[in-house]
């Protein structure tokens, strides 16, 4: 293994911009959720006319499906990813919109068949309800509650309260409160194992809400704990958590 500082440098180094995840090649593995979003996803795609892809990121996942709709958009709120994502995306005919956190989405109402989202920042319900055709679906793959959590506690210590957030049977409720039904429901819980320090402080840089005010200087005691424990063969094992949600309007 390399040095520590070898490793901190390379990491701080890496860029971490859109959705990718090829820089943890070698360094870290993440189980998959059993249901394959990303194939899923391109056979509802195929199949519709007109589409919403909300936080999309840089595009990735979306750019996986071989065929879209005759209209097909794509939303994202970070203007580095909403670069990416246009210049991905946009030779295939998508319309990449940058958007503000928390506002509405800048499309008519009842605009569009199929609304998408792989790990969304914060699903507003009532918006999409409003977007979606009476009888059209929204089709996802949520972040589920206390994921990664075993690795975030060991930067910020136990989150008894946090860990209750992103409840799947929550956000059912939210989505009916808002006048949809929910058509599917499933839930996953995948083994995340990281080899070397650098791959920790990669994902915590990417992953900003995970320990919002990470650094290195400040957190250098805890990773000079981790990266103790990989060099001697044991690998830093969390756990994401995933539920795919279709609801129909």
């Amino acid at each position: 293994m390399k040095p520590f500082d070898q490793l901190v440098a390379e990491a701080e180094a890496a860029d971490v911009t859109g959705w990718g995840f090829g820089w943890l090649a070698g360094r870290a593995t993440e189980e998959r959720p059993p249901w394959g979003y990303a194939r899923l996803l391109a056979q509802r795609l195929a199949q519709a006319q007109s589409a919403l892809d909300l936080d999309t990121g840089g595009g990735e996942v979306l750019a996986e499906a071989p065929r879209f709709p005759p209209r097909m958009c794509a939303t994202e709120t970070w203007p580095p990813n909403a670069r990416q994502a246009h210049a991905r995306l946009a030779v295939r005919g998508v319309s990449v919109v940058q958007v503000a956190e928390g506002a509405a989405l800048p499309f008519a109402d009842a605009s569009f068949e199929l609304v998408t989202a792989r790990h969304p920042v914060r699903p507003d319900w009532r918006e999409i309800h409003r977007v979606l055709v009476p009888g059209g679906r929204y089709f996802a793959q949520h972040v589920g509650p206390a994921s990664a959590f075993e690795l975030i506690e060991r930067f910020l210590g136990p989150l008894p309260r946090e860990r209750a957030r992103r409840d799947p049977q929550d956000e059912a409720a939210a989505a009916r409160a808002a006048g949809l039904s929910i058509a599917d429901l499933r839930l996953a819980r995948c083994r995340l194992a990281f080899y070397d320090v650098g791959a920790v402080i990669w994902i915590l840089r990417k992953c900003v809400w995970w320990v919002p005010d990470f650094s290195v200087r400040k957190y250098l005691d805890p990773l000079r704990e981790l990266d103790s424990q990989m060099r001697q063969g044991t690998p830093v094992i969390a756990h994401s958590t995933r539920h795919l949600i279709e609801a129909v309007r």
